[in-house]
Formats: structure tokens, C-alpha cells, sequence
């Protein structure tokens, strides 16, 4: 067992209103690690750094640093799934931190809010990053009860690595933190052509355009199919919608056949850790009737 560490766990917008499995699977996964999860009081959206950004970047900063606020007054650091979220507040925590002008700026306009004030004494950390490093593929190995033989794409999504001078995860050319980690759940990273494109939800183009998202998810796609995995792996709620849904548009509007099963991270941990599939949701899916309950799983321990 790890040395108990307490987070504050940020929601975001989507994974509670759309997928609250992957909340769920969250929170078994990091339990079961010795982690205390705690829920963030009255935060708000994160906000999207695609579009809010782009607008009002100092209203941005002010709105991110309020959620930040919360999470310092309960003295965790925070915990995010979603790489929009992740790339909002991992961003302005570094700067308020970094720069004391621009955190004086932010806190006079925090008072207008209530009583809300950032002093920079918290990290923001991804699901990834903590399962990945913190943890490891060293660390998971006694924890887990089921492996699954798989060959899967890995879509890292744009805001986890990038920009690479900010995030100081690892390379944004050639990661390897995702892969190293589900080797230990038995599952293969498969390479595609140009895996670390965007799915093309992000920055606002999914709700502004709906035609060049899909133009870019079907790029996404097409090189995807070309490795034929048994299943889509992503880190970030947004991107999960965009693999989900996409594939359904591209079906019904370009005569497309997809229908690769589409799994968050901890999903998949939480799986492998002995999570029940009636709670993690993937009883839903092909991926659950194919591959965790058919021929093509291997449990050990169960």
C-alpha cells in the first residue's frame, strides 16, 4: 500500500454529466492505492482553454484560480481525469506560482467572487501522470486481479503533454508514460500513423465546426483502422465522447463500418484491479462482451 496522499478530486463538466462510470472507476482505482479522495465544494467548469481562453484570457486565469482556491483551503492537491481540465488548471497554478505580480492580480479579482484567495501552495496532477509515474507499472503489478490480452490505440489528446515547457510530463514526440503502464495490465500499445494528432474535439472546433471535426476525427480514424486494435484507450472525457460519438457520425453519414470499443484509463485500472463490471460500465460496451468477459481475457486471482 502507497503513503496515504488526499486529493481533491476536480469533476470537470463532462465525465459526471456523461460518464460518470469513469468517475466511479476513478475512485476505486485510486482508494484501492491508499489514496484519500476528496469532493471540491462548488467548483465550476475548469474553463475549457480552448475557447475561454481565446476570449478573456484573464477572466480564464481568475475562473481557474477560484477552483484552485477551493482546493487549497481543503490543502489537497488536485486530481483531475480530463485533459482539458488538466491543461486549464496545471497552466494557471504554474503561473501564479511562478509569477507573485500576476498572482496580486488574480486575487483582487478573486475578492469580487467571495472569499477566495490563491497563495500557490498546491499541484494540479492528471490520472495519467499519477498512475504513470507515482504509481507505475512496478507499483500496480500486487494490485491487480484480472489481465486483459489486448492490442489497443493510445490517444494521448492534445492538452496532457503540450505545451511541453508547461506540462514537464514527458515527450510530446515520443511518450511512453501511457504505454510502460498498461503493459503491466497485460495490454499492448499499438503505434498508428500520426498518433498524437488531435481527435479534433478540442479548441472549441467541435462545437464551432462540426464539419472539420469530424474531417480531422476521420483522419483519427482511418489510421486507427489501419492497425485494427481491439480497442481505443484515452485519458480525457472530451476525447471519449469525441471516439464514441465520431465513429456513429462517420457510420451513418460516409458509409463507414467502425465500431471499436472505446475505454478510459480507469476504466481499464480499475478492471484489472477487481472492479466489478456492473459498476465500471463496460458491460455496455463490445469491448466488455468481447474482450473482459469473452475468450480473450485472462483473470488471474479471481
Amino acid at each position: 500500500m502507497v503513503k496515504e496522499e488526499t486529493f481533491a478530486f476536480f469533476l470537470g463538466c463532462i465525465m459526471p454529466n456523461r460518464y460518470p462510470q469513469i468517475e466511479k472507476a476513478t475512485k476505486f482505482v485510486m482508494e484501492r492505492l491508499g489514496y484519500k479522495i476528496l469532493e471540491m465544494e462548488k467548483a465550476a467548469c475548469c474553463p475549457a482553454p480552448g475557447v475561454f481562453r481565446s476570449f478573456n484570457k484573464a477572466d480564464w486565469m481568475v475562473h481557474a484560480a477560484r477552483n484552485i482556491a477551493i482546493a487549497e483551503k481543503m490543502d489537497a492537491d488536485i486530481l483531475t481525469v480530463c485533459n482539458g481540465c488538466f491543461g486549464t488548471l496545471q497552466e494557471v497554478n504554474k503561473r501564479i506560482k511562478e509569477d507573485e505580480t500576476l498572482r496580486l492580480k488574480v486575487n483582487e479579482k478573486l475578492k469580487l467572487l467571495g472569499d477566495y484567495k490563491v497563495n500557490g501552495t498546491i499541484t494540479v496532477r492528471h490520472i495519467a501522470e499519477v498512475l504513470g509515474y507515482d504509481i507505475g507499472p512496478w507499483g500496480i503489478e500486487d494490485k491487480i486481479i484480472r489481465k486483459i490480452n489486448a492490442r489497443v490505440a493510445v490517444h494521448y489528446g492534445c492538452h496532457f503533454l503540450k505545451p511541453t515547457k508547461i506540462r514537464e510530463i514527458d515527450s510530446s514526440e515520443k511518450p511512453t508514460i501511457i504505454e510502460e503502464f498498461i503493459e503491466a495490465l497485460g495490454v499492448k500499445s499499438i503505434p498508428f500513423k500520426e498518433q498524437l494528432t488531435c481527435c479534433g474535439a478540442g479548441g472549441g472546433v467541435k462545437a464551432y465546426d462540426g464539419n472539420a471535426s469530424m474531417t480531422i476525427f476521420s483522419e483519427k480514424m482511418v489510421n486507427i483502422d489501419e492497425v485494427k486494435p481491439d480497442f481505443i484507450l484515452d485519458i480525457c472525457p472530451f476525447c471519449h465522447l469525441q471516439f464514441e460519438t465520431g465513429q456513429d457520425y462517420l457510420n451513418q453519414n460516409q458509409s463507414c463500418n467502425y465500431d471499436y470499443p472505446v475505454i478510459h484509463l480507469s476504466q481499464l485500472t480499475a478492471y484489472c484491479m477487481g472492479m466489478d463490471q456492473e459498476f465500471i460500465g463496460l458491460q455496455y460496451q463490445k469491448m466488455g462482451r468481447d474482450f473482459l468477459f469473452g475468450e480473450k481475457s485472462t483473470e488471474e486471482g479471481v
